[in-house]
Parts: C-alpha cells; sequence; structure tokens
C-alpha cells in the first residue's frame, strides 16, 4: 500500500482541507496516484474537488461503518491522477454510532486493507477536533502531517496535538511518524507572521518543512469554483507553493526508502 498522511490540527481555520486538496493534485500532476479520504462532516474537500456534496450517497460514512468496502466509495475527480472518497453531513453521527463497536479506533484501518497498492498516496482530511473520526485517521495512517497558520494563537492546542500523537503512537500505531509541520497562511509583509516562523523553527528544527503556503487570493478563490489551484490557476504563487510541497514529500520519502 501507497504511503498514508492524515492531514490534522484541532485548530480550525489553519488550511488543513487548503493542503489536502492542493497537495493531493500537486502529486497527481506530478504523476503520482493519489486518494483523497474527506473525513470531514463539513466536506469541504469533497466540494472542493467538483463535487456535489449533495449528490453523495456512499463514501468515508459508510466506510467506517463497514457497510461498504474501499472500492465501492472511491469516485474519479477531474484532477489527473486523484481519487475521492467523499464525505457528506452524516458523517457527523458517526462518533456516536462507532462509540460502543470493538475496535473503534481501527475502523478505516481495516476498511483501507483492500486498497492493495494502487496508489502511491493516500491523503486524509481530518475534522477540526480530536476526536474519534481525527482518531481512526491517526491510527491509519503511517504519518501526519499538521498545518500551521501564522498567526497570533498558532501554537495554541499544538502541544495538545502532539500529545494525542504520543497516544495514538503509544496505544493504537507504534509505526506513527510525524510527516511534518506546515506553515500556511504566510505573509512576509507582517511581523507577526515572520515571528511565528521564527518561533516555530526555534522549536521544532527538522520538523518543519522548508515550503511554507503563503497567503494568495487565487487560492483562496480556488474552492468555489470547485477546483484545485492547480486546475484554477496553475501560474499563480499558491500553485508554485502546493508543487514545491509536493516535491519535498517526494524527496523526504525517497530518502526514507
Amino acid at each position: 500500500m501507497g504511503k498514508i498522511i492524515a492531514i490534522a490540527n484541532q485548530k480550525g481555520g489553519v488550511g488543513k482541507t487548503t493542503t489536502t486538496v492542493n497537495l493531493a493534485a500537486s502529486l497527481g500532476v506530478l504523476e503520482k496516484k493519489v486518494l483523497l479520504i474527506d473525513a470531514d462532516p463539513q466536506a469541504n474537500a469533497t466540494s472542493g474537488l467538483g463535487i456535489d456534496v449533495d449528490s453523495v450517497e456512499q463514501g468515508t460514512y459508510q466506510l467506517l461503518e463497514h457497510t461498504m468496502s474501499v472500492d465501492e466509495v472511491i469516485i474519479p475527480t477531474d484532477s489527473p491522477n486523484v481519487d475521492l472518497i467523499p464525505a457528506h453531513i452524516d458523517l457527523v453521527a458517526i462518533e456516536i454510532e462507532l462509540v460502543d463497536k470493538d475496535n473503534r479506533e481501527y475502523m478505516l484501518k481495516e476498511a483501507l486493507k483492500g486498497l492493495g497498492d494502487r496508489y502511491d498516496f493516500v491523503l486524509i482530511d481530518c475534522a477540526p477536533s480530536l476526536g474519534l473520526l481525527t482518531l481512526n485517521a491517526l491510527t491509519a495512517a503511517d504519518s501526519v502531517m499538521i498545518p500551521i497558520q501564522c498567526e497570533y494563537f498558532a501554537l495554541e492546542g499544538l502541544g495538545k496535538l502532539l500529545n494525542t500523537v504520543k497516544s495514538v503512537q503509544k496505544i493504537h500505531n507504534n509505526d506513527l511518524d510525524i510527516e511534518g509541520m506546515l506553515l500556511t497562511m504566510y505573509d512576509s509583509r507582517l511581523r507577526l507572521s515572520n515571528q511565528v516562523v521564527e518561533e516555530v523553527k526555534k522549536h521544532f528544527a527538522d520538523m518543519v518543512f522548508d515550503t511554507i503556503i503563503q497567503r494568495n487570493v487565487r487560492l483562496s478563490e480556488a474552492p468555489s469554483y470547485g477546483e484545485s489551484i492547480i486546475k484554477y490557476d496553475a501560474s499563480s504563487k499558491g500553485a508554485s507553493n502546493y508543487l514545491n510541497l509536493a516535491n519535498e514529500i517526494l524527496k523526504k520519502n525517497k530518502e526514507k526508502v
């Protein structure tokens, strides 16, 4: 099976979905086969890839319930080499429905065993919480990518997330690695942005990606058209940033092999 990367941060608005969608599209144009799993009830990754959320009849909900196989819930997208397991607002009920089940943290891991080796990367867009959905994603993943917004409260809650990662490593997934911390929404004109970059790099050093995602109007516009930044405006700064991130991940994982 290809590498499974969960994109997680319990803080909302840090660029998780933007990163998942655009990293998937970037890896796709670099000729890697990618599966994006939308594990957020808000289903923004689903709509961000041009899928009408109201038309979704099967997806992550059925996969976690084990009422459908992984093959039955995968749909193609317009992004080259990118497939999707979509989400729907119904996914919000899954935390309650799984709570009494045995091995509830392993439902996603078990379901993904049917994938085989058809994808190079599986990216999971996590909900902005540390609930059962995110726990399933971290248990199934090989690594976790943590987007960090270049804002005043950037480091707030990061300790809690890292403690959750340690807990998952200890109890559910010994092999879970930290893929890296990704600085997002960077504005070089703001002293605060530069201070956050310095602070994060000082505390986490090699765990921080060299690529920084800059604030970009085109990046903000793309989801409203149901397109990745690669499709919406391949010449934009946002597209360049995410292609650089994809290349950095490919290089990093090649070195690890």
